[in-house]
């Protein structure tokens, strides 16, 4: 859950899991915490659990010393007075966090608390800033907000009723702060998520002033997002104004390259909670003129039946949107992560019923069977060691060779970046002077490598796809030349590619996406055409060496780990069928028809024809 501070993202959460009260949906500006609920089916012995975890004392050190990212732009870009009014309010946010935790304070940085229990008031004690106090006055250990300051990440696990699996809903801050470090944490939270739901503000929408926003989604796939326009209930006649929002945010996003095709919703959390609180009645006047207006647009009868219109509580439940959103949420988790785990489910089983099946195939033989004395057992398993040890082999080095063109592929693309932007800089002081500040669109920049990343990820499946096509091949000749199998008798299914991650990271703001008064500062500050040039070439690079980095070194290693471990897997499969095949065909006669007794009871070989009937269906 990513969004405008002040949309409602929480209380959006809380309607969703329908506990209204469980977090806080007030959080201070201040605050920095990704709170990580973690969703459980029914269980007996459940029992809910509160962990914290601090930043440790490098972070902590970063903002308040050198003001976080902003601060680090300033003072590259020569702005003292930017810098030193950032350095002010980190010193006082310090200060504010000494007042809260007394001398003990940095003993907590780097730790982690863990807690039996969950509840408001704990939860509220570590991600919502409370009152500041005076220095002579007393402390209580459960005052709101005491280890706010310090708290970079709550997880909370919980038992919700109806669940089918275990589900994870992060609720992050919003994405615009003096440091830009909720920026940075929204990031990562969303580089480990499948689903992204932006929660909107009805009297915001999407404007061109949320480009952070908008560049954070635009690198996520557009099945994959749904944006959210809560707050309908403050709109005096939603029957008009919804369509003209949807068409300002389709709008919005077409011009700045955002996600296509969108699901967007449009909802009240407030509506919601007062439903599931069982206090309809007592939403403000406004409110329900509102809601009254919203449902006289709305054919509730034509998509829900004639229910809605004989409760008004369920009426109001599907009028504030969260039922649709659940709905959203519930079938890109089908089309996507339920279907690939479904497939691959499917791909392991069939190969578990397919050896199986040829153990039936071995234990039926007669001894002596042409073409087994090809390849004893000894022989046959030094040949199946070797061809997983060279496929390994063959595929770690495809994936160092994809990632060593992939980081050729990055430096190239900057390089290129900044020999243009450089150039256009030298255009504009010839033709204008240097009166006037310059300016630079980094999205050519984002776009380039956007592609050098779709390309890596395509080669990567290319590449897995290819190795686990071979292995099945040799295997496939091995199983039949070690155990006299016919081609039809041994199924080997491949594992598809694992998924990889979206580039989140391009969305990370740089100092080109700015126009703060610390950049006509660093242009006012040159002296010459070659010092704008040079300085200007050495301020963007040290700007777009992290996310070129990131890239590189994070996201293109982990879809290299995540294959590997994935072709790893497929290989200990079929080192377990082989296993079995090998010791089947040691056996000696009269064990065979022991277990030929054993295996024909019961249906048991039309039971297993239906199966592999079924897991090659799911298995495609």
């Amino acid at each position: 859950m990513i969004g405008q501070i002040k949309s409602g993202k929480t209380s959006l959460v809380n309607a969703l899991i329908g506990r209204t009260a469980l977090l806080p949906a007030d959080v201070n500006p201040w605050t920095s915490v990704v709170t990580s609920l973690h969703l459980h089916p029914d269980a007996p012995a459940f029992k809910e659990t509160a962990s914290f975890q601090f930043f440790d004392e490098n972070e902590w050190d970063r903002l308040v010393s050198g003001g976080g990212r902003i601060g680090e732009l300033a003072s590259r870009a020569g702005a003292d007075d930017e810098l030193e009014k950032i350095k002010a309010q980190a010193a006082d946010m310090r200060e504010k966090s000494r007042k809260r935790l007394g001398q003990k304070f940095e003993l907590l940085l780097g730790q982690r608390r863990d807690y039996g229990y969950v509840d408001q008031d704990l939860i509220e004690r570590y991600v919502c800033l409370g009152e500041d106090h005076d220095d002579d006055e007393p402390t209580s250990h459960d005052e709101q907000g005491r280890f706010a300051d310090v708290t970079k990440a709550a997880d909370l696990s919980i038992q919700r009723s109806g669940l089918p699996i275990r589900l994870c809903l992060r609720d992050t801050p919003g994405v615009n702060d003096t440091f830009m470090m909720r920026e940075q944490i929204t990031i990562r939270a969303l580089r480990d998520s499948r689903i992204c739901v932006v929660a909107l503000s009805a009297h915001q929408a999407l404007s061109s002033t949320d480009l952070a926003l908008i560049r954070l989604i635009t690198h996520v796939k557009s099945r994959d997002v749904i944006i959210f326009v809560n707050r309908i209930d403050e709109l005096s006649d939603p029957k008009t104004q919804v369509p003209q929002i949807e068409a300002s945010i389709a709008e919005t996003l077409a011009r700045h390259k955002g996600p296509e095709e969108a699901k967007v919703i449009f909802g009240s959390a407030l509506w919601a909670g007062h439903v599931l609180d069982g206090r309809l009645s007592d939403l403000p006047p406004a409110s329900k003129d509102s809601l009254l207006a919203w449902s006289e647009s709305t054919d509730l009868e034509r998509l829900y039946g004639d229910v809605p219109l004989r409760d008004p509580d369920k009426q109001a439940w599907i009028l504030s949107g969260v039922p649709a959103l659940q709905r959203a949420i519930s079938m890109r988790i089908a089309e996507s992560l339920a279907k690939a785990t479904l497939q691959r489910i499917a791909s392991s089983a069939l190969n578990l019923t397919s050896a199986v099946e040829a153990r039936n195939r071995i234990s039926e033989r007669e001894t002596g069977v042409p073409g087994r004395d090809e390849l004893d057992g000894a022989e046959a398993q030094r040949r199946f060691d070797d061809i997983l040890s060279s496929q390994t082999q063959k595929i770690r080095d495809s994936f160092d060779a994809i990632l060593a063109e992939f980081s050729d592929r990055m430096d190239r693309v900057q390089a290129s970046f900044l020999e243009r932007a450089t150039a256009s800089l030298i255009v504009h002081l010839e033709t204008q002077g240097d009166t006037t500040p310059w300016t630079y669109d980094p999205t050519g920049l984002r776009m380039l490598l956007g592609s050098s990343h779709k390309v890596l990820v395509r080669k990567s499946k290319a590449t897995f796809e290819a190795a686990t096509q071979e292995v099945a091949a040799e295997l496939g000749q091995l199983y039949q030349r070690s155990f006299g199998l016919q081609p039809d008798d041994m199924t080997i299914a491949q594992p598809r590619a694992p998924q990889a991650s979206a580039p989140v990271s391009l969305g990370r703001t740089i100092a080109l996406d700015l126009n703060g008064s610390w950049w006509k500062r660093w242009w006012f500050h040159r002296r010459g055409y070659k010092a704008y040039a040079a300085n200007f070439h050495d301020l963007i690079k040290t700007e777009t060496d992290p996310f070129v980095s990131e890239l590189r070194d994070d996201l293109a290693q982990e879809i290299r780990t995540t294959a590997l471990e994935a072709f790893d897997a497929f290989l200990a499969e079929q080192r377990s069928v082989f296993t079995s095949l090998n010791e089947m065909a040691q056996t000696n006669p009269d064990r065979l028809q022991a277990k030929v007794a054993e295996m024909a009871t019961g249906d048991h070989a039309a039971l297993l024809k239906k199966t592999m009937n079924t897991l090659r269906e799911y298995a495609k």
